[in-house]
């Protein structure tokens, strides 16, 4: 039997106090994030802590923490908390400290929606690395699960047949109460509490109601716009042709909330939205636009709208918003769920061209419509007219295509590789501030592939 094996000797101490620098090799994506966070002006995080009580960790250290753990899937603070202790890149980010999952928590939870101007940070660093010079940007959405099922969803019809049937058993309570024989309880029933217990899921009814009832409200006025909008040129097409436009007239919409409207009692803010595949979930509707050239997200939120009709405008906004050193973006690439007449006219607005798919193209087109070329644009055509001709010339075509291949793979690896599927925290703006930590630890992981 050999015995030409390594021997393992678990028991010999070290002649020297061992260092976390020599824990992790040289260009890992550990040691990227600590010399990244490192470069990041953190003034506004440390200037916020009062100096009173117990040392504090440093910000530089959690936030390492934090990216590092979001882009390798660790997004638990409890799960952060363990790898400080089972994870060699963990303990070196921690320089071996070992925050509990309470400090981990309580900080992402306190500065998670001020996480924007680091985001901005990084992609000035991409920029002096020489990686990054906005052209071209690449829009899309993706459904992210919500921390709430859609089975705890309460609709306003259920809501009102549920509250009829325990306002009827609080009566009976009351009723069994009042009466001496007591005989007629069962063992065990302990009648102030159940009362107690139906009046409190009777006030979360009301609660939701009101919610519900809030909701329709504010769909009826924006409903109301829009009908109002239609009859306005409805008219005006008669009184300009002098003829009764074809078609039926637009119905105008009803006020009051819907038998299947409903509010989340888990996340009241997530919304049931369509997801791939088939079905229903509870989730966000997450948006990242992404530099073609590098894949970098360079502009995020999060929305509540089921589709990406109304995305376009805020995510125009966010890059407008971005330091003018990494340059001007001067074309958007979009699905056919963006588009519409009036996101084409706010692009122009905004002196960019848009590329936002008017309608789904079939999947292998034969040669000759692949290359083939538009008649020319007549000159009295419309923002909408114009974009259409645009998409269907050779260059127009080959531009759009690169939609596809840079912004779903980096939704892609954030699901499947990071295992970013579903929300940790609750709300629109927590979400909205989790998303944005993803996106930065997704330009981490990035940037560490390109500056290689």
């Amino acid at each position: 039997m050999s015995t030409n094996f390594i021997p393992t000797d678990r028991k010999t101490l070290f002649l020297l106090p061992p260092s976390v620098d020599d824990w992790v090799p040289e260009g890992h994506l550990a040691r990227f994030v600590v010399d990244i966070v490192d470069q990041l002006d953190l003034r506004w995080i440390s200037s916020a802590y009062g100096g009173k009580g117990s040392k504090a960790y440093h910000p530089s250290t959690m936030l390492a923490l934090l990216f590092y753990g979001y882009a390798t899937g660790v997004f638990s603070s409890r799960k952060i908390e363990r790898a400080t202790w089972d994870s060699v890149a963990f303990r070196f980010i921690a320089a071996n400290q070992h925050p509990d999952h309470a400090t981990i928590a309580n900080f992402r939870r306190r500065f998670l929606r001020q996480l924007k101007p680091l985001f901005m940070q990084i992609l000035l660093i991409a920029k002096e690395m020489g990686l990054l010079h906005l052209g071209k940007v690449s829009l899309d959405g993706t459904k992210v699960k919500a921390n709430a099922s859609k089975h705890r969803a309460l609709s306003w019809d259920y809501a009102k047949r549920l509250e009829r049937q325990l306002k009827k058993e609080v009566t009976a309570l009351l009723d069994k109460a009042e009466v001496a024989d007591r005989a007629n309880i069962p063992d065990g029933m302990d009648l102030p509490e159940e009362i107690t217990r139906r009046e409190k899921r009777l006030k979360a009814i009301a609660d939701a109601k009101a919610k519900i009832a809030q909701r329709a409200e504010e769909r009826y006025k924006e409903e109301q716009d829009t009908h109002d909008q239609k009859m306005a040129e409805r008219e005006k097409q008669e009184k300009e042709s002098g003829k009764k436009p074809r078609g039926p007239k637009p119905k105008p919409p009803q006020p009051g909330p819907g038998k299947s409207d409903q509010v989340n009692l888990t996340d009241e803010e997530s919304r049931v939205m369509p997801k791939s595949g088939g079905g229903f979930e509870q989730a966000y509707n997450a948006q990242a636009g992404v530099d073609t050239e590098t894949m970098l997200v360079v502009t995020s939120h999060v929305s509540q709208a089921p589709n990406d009709k109304q995305e376009i405008v805020p995510a125009l906004d966010n890059l407008a918003a971005l330091p003018k050193e990494l340059g001007k973006v001067d074309t958007l690439l979009a699905d056919c769920g963006y588009f519409s007449a009036d996101n084409v006219t706010y692009c122009n607005g905004k002196k960019i061209t848009p590329y936002i798919a008017h309608k789904r193209e079939q999947h292998n087109q034969s040669l000759w419509d692949r290359f083939s070329e538009p008649p020319p644009l007549p000159e009295d055509s419309d923002a909408v007219e114009t974009m259409k001709h645009r998409l269907r010339t050779s260059s127009g075509r080959k531009l759009y295509g690169k939609r596809k291949s840079t912004v779903e793979p980096v939704f892609g690896i954030i699901k499947s590789v990071m295992g970013f599927r579903q929300f940790m925290l609750r709300g629109l703006k927590a979400a909205s501030g989790e998303w944005d930590l993803v996106c930065i630890a997704w330009n981490l992981k990035r940037l560490h592939v390109l500056g290689a």
